[in-house]
């Protein structure tokens, strides 16, 4: 089994697996590498990922999104109440204090937790990575944010087991990206001299993480840390919503806000317009046809305009830098390379601010969507029999099962003491060879943790088997709705061929002389049915319609079918037949090629081919005797089968190599006849060997 990494956004999700000699993003069914971080319910079914995007503005309240950051936060949390306000879907109380998402699912009422949700987005990238790599995925490794604390971090590792995955490891993002760039360096400095300084900036959509790291050959270390979780691509989106709700309000007396289903809207063209003013510095038009109330709306905006309106976030760009570089205790002149990474350091404002700080160009190396997610899947890789991270920055946030072995292990070393908590011996290294030796004694504390956010085992377990009956649920629907485009579909294809390709082969017994349009009126009632009584009818229902309509189509596309394919099948048979009466008539005229080929089995050759060119013939004449709306006299399938036959015949006869020289017996004293006398065909001088055995000695 594969060990996927996953890069788990607040808007998207990527995955990354090391395979084929180096690290693969992973491609969902629409062939895109990037998944929505977005679950839609619906009265019968789930849609996770691009269909659930879609489903933003028609099913907003039922479709969630922006929800990473409620993990392992209480519904009272400040942050959690701020968001709580600028959400289309509804946020409730659970009765242990964490926030509840409350939706509309099989036709009632549901309050899924956090980590349901978040299950439900790890269950379809789950479900991705194994169609990918056609085989099941269990193991992987997640990247969260630096900043996520102990409880974020357990609520995403309840997630993944809801999922059934089992999370090896939590990474930091920063650290992923550092592993996704020095993995593959050639280049690095040798452990003995002096390391590569390199300086990471993340900026997602949500969030904004900085890191400075030292590369060596083999290793890298995080020498510093900081970040600005408030600070991300969508506090610009929302500085232009902020702008064109005023706006529209003043212009069109519109107050967009009162609308979710507008306020979406405008979202979505707002994120577009950023991402388009990134790219050109001129003016750009906001166009949205039927906003509210069947008005559309207009307005205009450029690169200065917005950076004047976003000047209070773009200010907050600088001291995330300033406080990673104290901590690493480095000079601007001791930093080699400023690498970006997220969505929104492609704001030109952003990237400007950052080259101004370190004096120097930032550096776009790596993929700038990818990089965390190909460093989840680089994290369990080793280099010289050594871990290829040290991690230096706040480790009481790693839920890393590893990092307290490591500490175990030190415990050991440095006191030699059994499980029971008996005294060892160390000796003080400041004392001298005459003074005694310091006896210490070791002896386990409890740790006791209070408050701690993280799912009981029972409850995880009824959402484990919660999940599992949802993805049977998603399934059955699927497969209804795949049943149901069956009938759809066929119906659509056979109407339309009707009056085309397949006029001229429907008989009497299905579309009448009076009344030619019988079948295409059937089709049309089907139609009808489809989106009436047949809106919503159990799989069987369907199987049932599109056989009892294939048993009338079927036979008029099967004669369309071999109308079509058989005359090309019956000239390669005429082709097979004529080289094998070409072989024997070569034969016939004593072609040293088939000298080795004994005359009874030419003659078997011979009689197959005759008597297959009498069939084909047979057939032939049957077949044009009779009209394209009867059955044909002879299928496609039946003259497959007889070039078949021909060649299973033929084909190791005439195929056969002719023998080599050391095929045939040598010719000696003991196999020439000498001791018993000439053979009955030689006179006196029986002794003397034959022409043809001289020369084939």
């Amino acid at each position: 089994m594969s060990v996927v990494g996953i890069d788990v956004g607040f808007q998207n999700c990527y995955i990354a697996v090391a395979r084929s000699g180096g690290i693969e993003t992973v491609a969902n069914e629409y062939s895109d590498r990037c998944t929505p971080a977005c679950v839609s319910l619906a009265s019968k079914n789930r849609m996770i990922g691009n269909a659930a995007k879609s489903k933003v503005i028609t099913n907003f309240k039922n479709t969630v999104h922006g929800f990473k950051k409620f993990h392992g936060r209480a519904f009272d949390d400040p942050f959690v109440q701020r968001e709580k306000l600028k959400l289309p879907y509804s946020l409730q109380k659970m009765t242990n204090g964490n926030t509840g998402i409350k939706v509309h699912y099989l036709d009632e009422d549901k309050v899924f937790t956090i980590e349901q949700i978040t299950g439900m987005l790890l269950t379809k990238l789950k479900e991705t990575s194994e169609s990918a790599l056609k085989k099941p995925v269990v193991d992987c490794v997640i990247s969260v944010p630096g900043f996520f604390t102990d409880a974020e971090r357990r609520s995403l590792i309840d997630a993944s087991q809801i999922a059934g995955l089992n999370c090896l490891r939590l990474i930091n993002d920063t650290t992923a990206v550092a592993l996704a760039y020095g993995i593959y360096k050639q280049d690095l400095p040798t452990p003995e001299e002096r390391p590569r300084n390199v300086v990471f900036v993340d900026m997602g959509h949500s969030s904004y993480q900085v890191s400075i790291t030292a590369f060596n050959k083999g290793k890298l270390k995080v020498l510093g840390t900081a970040f600005d979780p408030y600070l991300g691509g969508r506090n610009f989106d929302e500085a232009l919503v902020d702008y064109f709700c005023e706006e529209f309000k003043s212009k069109y007396k519109l107050n967009v806000r009162e609308n979710p289903r507008a306020l979406l809207r405008l979202q979505q063209e707002c994120e577009k317009l950023k991402k388009l003013m990134s790219a050109n510095s001129s003016d750009l038009p906001l166009n949205i046809e039927c906003f509210m109330n069947s008005i559309d709306v207009s307005s205009r905006m450029n690169r200065g305009h917005f950076e004047d309106m976003c000047a209070q976030y773009l200010m907050r760009v600088e001291m995330p830098l300033k406080a990673a570089l104290e901590q690493s205790k480095l000079s601007r002149d001791e930093i080699c390379a400023v690498e970006i990474v997220g969505g929104a350091t492609r704001i030109p404002a952003i990237k400007e601010r950052i080259t101004r700080f370190f004096g120097k160009d930032v550096s776009t190396t790596l993929n700038a969507d990818e990089a965390v997610a190909r460093g989840c899947a680089l994290q369990d890789m080793q280099i010289d029999l050594e871990p290829v991270v040290q991690n230096e920055s706040r480790p009481e946030d790693q839920v890393d099962q590893e990092g307290q072995n490591q500490e175990d292990q030190q415990n050991e070393d440095s006191s030699s003491h059994s499980k029971d908590g008996t005294a060892g011996e160390m000796e003080d290294p400041t004392a001298g060879g005459n003074k005694p030796k310091v006896k210490v004694k070791s002896t386990d504390l409890p740790v006791l943790s209070k408050n701690v956010r993280q799912l009981d085992r029972d409850v995880l377990n009824n959402f484990v088997e919660y999940e599992q009956q949802m993805i049977v649920q998603d399934k059955l629907v699927k497969e209804l709705n795949e049943a149901k485009n069956a009938v759809e579909e066929y119906v659509y294809d056979l109407r339309d061929k009707l009056c085309g390709i397949y006029e001229k082969y429907i008989t009497a017994e299905v579309c009448t002389v009076f009344d030619s349009n019988r079948l295409t009126l059937m089709l049309e009632d089907m139609e009808n049915w489809l989106y009436e009584d047949g809106e919503d009818q159990p799989k069987e229902v369907y199987v049932d319609k599109l056989e009892a309509l294939k048993r009338l189509g079927e036979p008029i596309q099967n004669r369309h079918r071999e109308h079509e394919d058989r005359p090309r099948a019956f000239e390669e048979l005429g082709k097979k037949l004529q080289l094998y009466m070409k072989v024997v008539d070569s034969y016939k005229q004593k072609d040293e090629q088939y000298l080795h080929v004994s005359a009874e089995e030419m003659s078997t050759v011979e009689k197959c081919v005759i008597e297959t060119t009498g069939w084909m013939n047979t057939k032939m004449n049957a077949q044009c005797k009779i009209t394209t709306t009867q059955d044909p006299v002879v299928k496609v399938a039946d003259i497959i089968a007889k070039i078949q036959e021909v060649e299973d015949i033929c084909s190791p006869v005439v195929n056969r190599p002719r023998p080599t020289v050391e095929d045939v017996p040598e010719v000696n004293e003991h196999n020439s006849g000498a001791h018993n006398g000439p053979p009955a065909n030689q006179g006196a001088e029986g002794t003397k060997p034959s022409t043809k055995a001289m020369e084939t000695d």
